[in-house]
């Protein structure tokens, strides 16, 4: 769970009055982030332009990085296929199965 500092917390009526002024701490980087709350709930957060790029570059490299693992144990289990130490299932009987 992420955790706010008083001043990263804003209402969204505040934020509407006095948008201009929450865009600029965020650009200036006085505050990290801005959680916005609606009815005293964490509704959204509002983060710089660098750090929403930053925080989608780790989401694909993470995304790669599973899907490469991924990939590396189907050719792990076809090996094993090869040599006999894992059993292959044709596809229909699969489907049966489900």
């Amino acid at each position: 769970m992420v955790a706010y500092e008083n001043d990263e917390l804003v209402s969204s009526s505040e934020l509407a009055k006095k948008f201009g002024s929450y865009l600029a701490k965020i650009k200036d980087h006085s505050v990290e982030k801005l959680a916005v709350l609606k009815n005293n709930r964490i509704e959204a957060v509002v983060v710089s332009k660098e750090e929403y790029e930053k925080m989608q570059e780790a989401l694909k490299r993470q995304e790669a990085e599973a899907f490469r693992e991924d990939v590396f144990q189907a050719l792990d289990e076809l090996e094993a296929i090869k040599k006999g130490k894992k059993k292959a299932h044709p596809i229909d009987t699969l489907w049966d199965a489900l």
